[in-house]
């Protein structure tokens, strides 16, 4: 593989208990909740509208899920200088042979400081965040448009991610995904995909190498 596509929440950035508060804190504007960080795991999925739907046993129109994602991000925000990089990080992209970039569905704006604080971006061929009002869609679509830009084919990348959706969006583009079992998504159900799962980012690159 030529080219490494890191996810950057649940992934590099150890943010699980944040993403807990500021979902607890949206579903409390709706008198729901709250979730545990195990409950997270095992129920988060994409469209993030399907997830809150889930949780509040109802369907979740377009106004209620603007005001969820607006109350999820301010939390959010608020601890993001809290966060640290997940233990190993820093050595697993050092251990990449090739070029790598990171692809996240945090905002754009938001994200490429976010990761300059941590000192990666001179490591990354490219960072990229949303850019457009498409916040809680799936990542496929902007694999795509990630790889177009980097140059690069599917066939000759592998994505590591937390995430089933992330494993879908590495199909979808015929890329190679590991799953790191430390972030946002219950380790089993990231084993019954049947992709490579990875319980530390190391392990993750020596599966991502081979």
């Amino acid at each position: 593989m030529a080219h490494l596509v890191w996810d950057w929440n649940g992934t590099l950035l150890d943010d699980l208990w944040l993403v807990v508060e500021a979902t607890n804190a949206s579903l409390a504007t709706y008198g729901a909740g709250p979730v545990t960080a195990d409950e997270h795991r095992r129920d988060f999925r994409r469209p993030v509208a399907d997830y809150y739907a889930g949780v509040l046993g109802r369907p979740v129109d377009a106004e209620e899920f603007a005001q969820l994602d607006k109350v999820f991000h301010e939390a959010y925000r608020s601890g993001l200088h809290r966060c640290a990089l997940t233990e190993g990080a820093a050595e697993a992209m050092a251990a990449w042979p090739g070029t790598q970039s990171l692809l996240s569905m945090y905002f754009h704006d938001e994200l490429v400081p976010a990761v300059s604080v941590h000192g990666l971006v001179a490591k990354l061929s490219r960072v990229d965040g949303l850019r457009v009002g498409a916040n809680g869609m799936p990542k496929a679509p902007f694999l795509a448009s990630h790889l177009d830009a980097l140059g690069v084919a599917g066939e000759d990348c592998v994505l590591i991610g937390d995430s089933i959706d992330d494993a879908d969006a590495a199909a979808a583009v015929g890329a190679r995904i590991v799953l790191y079992s430390g972030g946002f998504t219950d380790e089993e159900r990231l084993r019954a995909t049947g992709h490579p799962v990875a319980r530390t980012l190391s392990a993750a690159i020596a599966l991502a190498v081979r």
